[in-house]
């Protein structure tokens, strides 16, 4: 085994890196703003997957001696491409877009856990505890709804909030 070839191998690699590398960037920039704030949001599954693909796919550019930079932005485009279809299709139809998006699951309602729905989403009481006390809340009574959202997040929605709203209401 050559030890010196497992840390350096040439400038040329690292020269290609640099070059390619930086043109990719610039090119992957140049392309996810002129399609538009869509094409990164993380609002599902499908948009994870679409975001970590780029980010393999300028990877491959950048290290594989093997992939041109042209081939590596035809890449990019057809992801892009890919990636308004989907977006354009879901907004046109609702089958589609159950198809490749996930609703958001109600997971406690007033104070009291969804059991099934808890279930169903993978999720258990000690993580829907651990989601609570995130929101700085000590238990469940004074919590309106706790929702998985579709990108796999949890909002919490405050029952307070209304409790506060009548006192103010009333003048106390």
């Amino acid at each position: 085994m050559d030890w010196m070839e497992m840390f350096f191998q040439g400038w040329n690699g690292i020269v290609r890196a640099v070059i390619v590398g930086t043109l990719a960037y610039m090119f992957l920039v140049v392309s996810l703003r002129v399609s538009g704030k869509r094409t990164l949001a993380k609002l599902n599954a499908f948009d994870l997957v679409i975001t970590v693909a780029f980010g393999s796919t300028l990877a491959s550019i950048l290290l594989s001696k093997d992939i041109a930079l042209a081939e590596g932005a035809a890449a990019l485009i057809l992801l892009i491409l890919l990636q308004y279809g989907v977006t354009a299709l879901s907004v046109r139809s609702k089958t589609f877009a159950r198809a490749v998006r996930s609703e958001p699951t109600l997971l406690l309602r007033d104070g009291e856990p969804l059991h099934q729905a808890m279930r169903k989403s993978r999720v258990t009481q000690e993580e829907l505890e651990t989601v609570i006390r995130t929101e700085g809340r000590r238990g469940f009574e004074d919590i309106s709804a706790v929702i998985l959202e579709s990108d796999g997040s949890f909002s919490v929605v405050d029952g307070s909030g209304k409790d506060r709203a009548e006192h103010a209401a009333a003048g106390t």
